[in-house]
């Protein structure tokens, strides 16, 4: 299957387009599935209007495929680093046609439940078509007209491109087209050193290729904590990659990037991730009224209605972050709201974001560098190095960071390790719901497991409490009482 092949998927098959409905959903992917499937299920006639495929980027050329292949890769650095525990392997070899047969073998095997079958199923009229408003109650859709009672938009972003002398020059890679490759680059540079870069560059170092990272801040992931971006940084030169920071691209020269301290560095490949942009040009969201920022992002209110009180606005076009469960989330708020005439509102509240390299980065609620700047909150870190599990597995380059607040709820964590990602739920559902460390020091956790972690750290804080003078105090008083009480009983 060639890259051009794999990018064409069959498009949804045509299905009658109705001259109206009681809601349009603009866009197959995680927002508008969920939101389309919502208002059906409360009865509402849906119009999901798609012009491609299904399932959107997480499906294609997002989640599922990256996280396939970091599977793969993982696999290869497992056995590569077997003498550790004293198993001793045969040389390592990547089959990298076989590689991508999982990742689409994954795709495919996940698909099914996103397609217009399952759709129309769901009671979900489903439309290939490109939409196009052209006023604020319609749409139009090739060469038919439809007029709707609500609307959710949900078109998502793709890939941003820099401003690069040079390169519309080049068969340049994204994260929408790499997954069509054929074969292991033997030189692969990649432009940007957030979550996307970084994930993909260890995925293709463990794989074989020889990776170099250029990221124009300081360090890699700059929006995390700077020591968890430390330890993917080590992580990722263990692997063989070269990571070049705080220095800007300036040019593509043939097969080479030209750095601005004159650095030429050479590819086969070149992966742009260099962040994500709106797709909101193209909709006519003048005609409907719709407003949006300077960027392309649609503006939206606490409840993600549009300046247009009849459409809304889900997932990566709304500014908010671009995550699929977030997406999921907003769906089904755009959804109920709209149908039901609710006024549900956006929770950020303990809003979870991963990175899945190795060491994952996990983060829910207000972050380590934010906690430092807000006063009366508290950061309580517990190194790996503690963490049993963590030990027998040779795993502990990482921590979990507790935030709490002056009632000691928790409020904020950051967990870098193995499987950091499923850690931060437990998080997730701690802030949510207000909970004090005390909460979940006193919830007993299986051990040994890698979310011992935030359990110790949360017993690290309550023992904290309880040797502050005044409580100390008051514990030795009750321990007294209690002692005098029990030789009168026992006289």
């Amino acid at each position: 299957m060639t890259r051009a092949e794999f990018a064409a998927s069959p498009p949804p098959s045509r299905h009658s387009i109705p001259g109206s409905a009681d809601l349009v959903v603009i866009g197959g992917g995680s927002a508008g599935l969920v939101a389309a499937k919502t208002a059906a299920g409360f009865g509402a006639k849906v119009v999901l209007v798609e012009r491609g495929r299904t399932g959107g980027d997480c499906l294609w050329t997002g989640c599922v495929p990256s996280k396939s292949l970091l599977a793969a890769a993982s696999v290869a650095a497992a056995m590569r680093r077997g003498h550790e525990f004293g198993i001793d392997a045969s040389d390592v070899t990547v089959d990298f046609a076989r590689v991508m047969e999982h990742v689409k073998d994954a795709i495919a095997t996940i698909a099914p439940v996103d397609s217009p079958d399952t759709l129309r199923r769901a009671n979900v009229n489903v439309v290939s078509a490109a939409a196009r408003f052209t006023g604020p109650r319609s749409l139009s859709l090739g060469a038919n007209t439809i007029t709707f009672g609500q609307a959710v938009i949900a078109t998502g972003a793709a890939p941003a491109l820099p401003n690069l002398p040079g390169l519309d020059q080049i068969d340049y890679l994204t994260s929408e087209t790499i997954w069509g490759l054929t074969e292991l680059p033997p030189r692969l540079t990649v432009l940007g050193g957030g979550s996307v870069g970084c994930e993909l560059a260890q995925a293709f170092a463990r794989l074989g290729s020889a990776v170099t990272v250029v990221e124009a801040a300081d360090s890699l992931l700059p929006a995390e904590d700077r020591e968890a971006a430390t330890f993917v940084a080590e992580s990722l030169v263990d692997d063989g990659v070269t990571v070049l920071t705080g220095v800007t691209a300036e040019s593509v020269t043939g097969q080479a990037l030209v750095l601005a301290d004159g650095t030429r560095v050479e590819f086969d490949s070149l992966l742009i991730a260099v962040g994500r942009k709106p797709r909101t040009a193209s909709i006519g969201l003048d005609a409907a009224c719709v407003a949006v920022d300077r960027r392309g992002f649609v503006t939206v209110d606490d409840h993600l209605r549009t300046t247009n009180p009849r459409i809304w606005a889900a997932g990566d076009l709304t500014g908010h972050p671009q995550f699929t469960h977030t997406a999921g989330m907003h769906g089904s708020i755009a959804a109920t709201n709209a149908i039901l005439g609710l006024r549900r509102t956006v929770d950020r509240t303990g809003t979870p974001r991963v990175t899945f390299t190795d060491p994952e980065i996990a983060v829910a609620g207000i972050d380590v560098e934010a906690a430092r700047r807000i006063p009366g909150l508290e950061v309580h870190t517990l190194g790996h190095e503690h963490v049993d599990r963590a030990i027998v597995e040779r795993e502990t380059r990482g921590f979990t960071r507790l935030v709490v607040d002056g009632r000691h709820r928790i409020v904020g964590a950051t967990v870098v390790g193995p499987r950091a990602g499923e850690t931060i739920g437990e998080m997730v559902l701690a802030i949510r719901q207000g909970l004090r460390t005390r909460d979940l020091a006193g919830a007993t956790h299986p051990y040994p497991t890698y979310n011992d972690a935030p359990w110790n750290a949360s017993i690290v804080d309550v023992r904290s409490q309880l040797a502050r003078p005044v409580v100390s105090g008051a514990i030795k008083v009750l321990a007294r009482i209690r002692r005098t009480w029990q030789r009168i009983r026992a006289n």
